[in-house]
Parts: structure tokens; C-alpha cells; sequence
């Protein structure tokens, strides 16, 4: 296989840099009450990892000048961190955006049944997983049940104005395919959904982002216990397209681990793969200006960034359809 650095020589790319910091995406922690098929972080219940109080502080302190518009909580399930709410509502005082991203059966879990409201309260815009908008594929991905109880939460959020037209609520979902194949187109895909959930469930969302399933952790172990590790990456290497290299979200978005650490993006993360020597690795460090402009950590898993229509945690890249 071409290596990833050496296809962009190719193209006259003597590396990949940053060209700000618009995003800053932390991972509060590895627990989920799922433990999805596709996990690049094999997030699960018996997950330790959680992000703790003072490298929440830390989160805080590089936040609060205002120069990082929008703070993207990721996970595991972001919500079973503790100090959750803690981090949202001194995040909106702060006037920055905050952007959470659930898989919905979680604000069904005892004790968090009350977040659709507090979500509301702080008008945070939420990009929530689906899989699929029939049972099957659902249930089969990320266990029996999960349809039903994301279709409820659904429309807990719906009932408060989340996702409804003309609401400044932002409710989006997420796609993932179901197997070893790429995502339809986004604007199709997006207008199927909309349909068959408004007129099955009376279900409405704003926006449906697709992301390609990466060739890490479980789903890089599904890939290879059925034999389709090496045509996988076979088809992500022939699908690469130049035209979704000024979208990669690395190039706008950092990307902060549970203990801190920094990262190019979450998948670097669930590899262990950190910032390029010299660059500042931790919050402690953390240097708006030398970040901004940063050169990019390069690996072969960056393909599935760059195939196709592109792929990005807010969906197929720009010029890339």
C-alpha cells in the first residue's frame, strides 16, 4: 500500500498543516452504555477512562479568551462523565458554542433522563448517532433494543423543539455503515431519513452528516476476522480524492484526550498517535499560535478521511461530492 505521506508528495504536498483552531474536540472519556460494532475507541461499559475535575479546569482555562469558538464533546458517551453538566454551563457563560455528541440511548439511562431539558436550557447543538432508520440494522450494531430507546429519545428532544423547523435547537444525525462499505451519498441519505423517520415515527432532525467507519479498533478486528482488512484499505487507497484535502477536519479541529494529551484528531487518539515532536502534547502546554498552525501527524487510517466524497465528524467534506 502507498503510504498515506507519500501519496500527498505526489500531489506537490511536502506535509499537511493546520490552518487554525476553529474546533477544539474533547473526549471526556472512554465509558459508554454501548459498545458499538464500528468503535474506533472500543468505548464500553467496563471502560475506566473518564476525564477528570482539574483537566476539566484545564479545558476551561484555554477556553475562556474566546479565541476557541466551539468546544465538540465527544467519548464514549460524553453525558457519564460526571462533571458534564459542570463543563457545559461554564462553557455557555463563556459565550463559546458547545457541540455534544450522543448516542441517544444514554439520556434514557437512569439518572439522565433530565439532560433533554438541561440541553435546551444551554441551546447545546447535538449531533446524535443512528445507524440506520429501521430496526434491524440497529439493534444489530449496537445491541437488542437500541432502536426503540434512540426513537424515544428522539422524540424527547423533538417535544422540546429540537430538530423542528425554523428552531435554532440543532439536532443532526450521524450515519455509520453497517459493514465493510462506504456511505451512500449525504444529501440522498439525508433526504431518506427524513422521510421514513417523519413518517414512520414522526421523527425530525436538521441535518444527517455520513462517517466512513475507520479501519481501527473494532471495526479494524470486525475487518479482520471476516477477511476484509486488506480489501478494505484495497478500496480506500483507490478511492482517495485530492479535491477533500482542504476540508480535513484536522486542519481546523484539535483534538483533547481524557487525561489531557493532544491529539490531531480522535482516531490518532485511539491509536496513540500524538501531536509531532516539538508541538505542545498537553493542555498544561497548550499554545494557541503554535497549534494553529501545526504540521499534522500523517498515517495509513488517513486514507479513510480522503476516499470518496471524504469523511469528517461533521460529515463529507466540502468539494468532495
Amino acid at each position: 500500500m502507498i503510504p498515506f505521506a507519500r501519496q500527498l508528495e505526489s500531489l506537490g504536498y511536502s506535509g499537511l498543516r493546520a490552518l487554525e483552531v476553529g474546533t477544539l474536540q474533547v473526549n471526556l472519556g472512554w465509558r459508554c452504555n454501548q459498545a458499538c460494532k464500528h468503535c474506533h475507541l472500543q468505548a464500553g461499559p467496563e471502560r475506566l477512562e473518564q476525564m477528570a475535575l482539574p483537566t476539566i479546569r484545564e479545558v476551561l482555562r484555554v477556553t475562556e479568551t474566546g479565541a476557541i469558538p466551539v468546544l465538540d464533546l465527544t467519548g464514549g458517551a460524553p453525558e457519564l462523565n460526571p462533571h458534564f453538566e459542570y463543563l457545559v454551563a461554564t462553557l455557555r457563560r463563556l459565550g463559546v458554542h458547545v457541540r455534544s455528541r450522543s448516542n441517544l440511548t444514554v439520556l434514557l439511562e437512569p439518572g439522565k433522563e433530565h439532560l433533554p431539558e438541561f440541553f435546551r436550557k444551554h441551546r447545546v447543538e447535538l449531533i446524535c448517532s443512528l445507524p440506520y432508520y429501521q430496526q434491524e440494522m440497529v439493534d444489530r450494531v449496537r445491541g437488542p433494543g437500541a432502536f426503540f430507546k434512540s426513537l424515544e429519545a428522539l422524540r424527547r428532544l423533538n417535544s422540546l423543539g429540537y430538530g423542528q423547523a425554523g428552531s435554532d435547537l440543532e439536532l443532526h444525525l450521524m450515519y455509520n455503515p453497517g459493514g465493510a462499505f462506504f456511505p451512500p451519498g449525504q444529501k440522498p441519505l439525508e433526504d431518506l431519513f427524513r422521510r421514513e423517520l417523519a413518517q414512520r415515527h414522526e421523527i425530525h432532525f436538521h441535518h444527517l452528516y455520513t462517517l466512513l467507519n475507520m479501519p481501527i479498533g473494532r471495526f479494524q478486528d470486525y475487518l479482520r476476522k471476516s477477511s476484509n482488512y486488506e480489501s478494505y484499505m484495497g478500496k480506500l487507497l483507490a478511492s482517495f480524492n485530492p479535491a477533500t484535502l482542504s476540508g480535513l477536519m484536522c486542519r481546523s479541529l484539535l483534538s483533547v484526550a481524557w487525561d489531557g494529551r493532544l491529539f490531531d484528531c480522535d482516531f490518532h487518539q485511539a491509536l496513540d498517535l500524538p501531536l509531532l515532536p516539538g508541538l505542545p502534547q498537553t493542555l498544561e502546554e497548550f499554545d494557541l499560535q503554535a497549534l494553529a498552525s501545526r504540521p499534522i501527524r500523517l498515517a495509513e487510517h488517513c486514507y479513510g478521511c480522503t476516499a470518496g466524497a471524504g469523511s469528517s465528524c461533521g460529515g463529507s467534506l466540502a468539494g468532495a461530492e
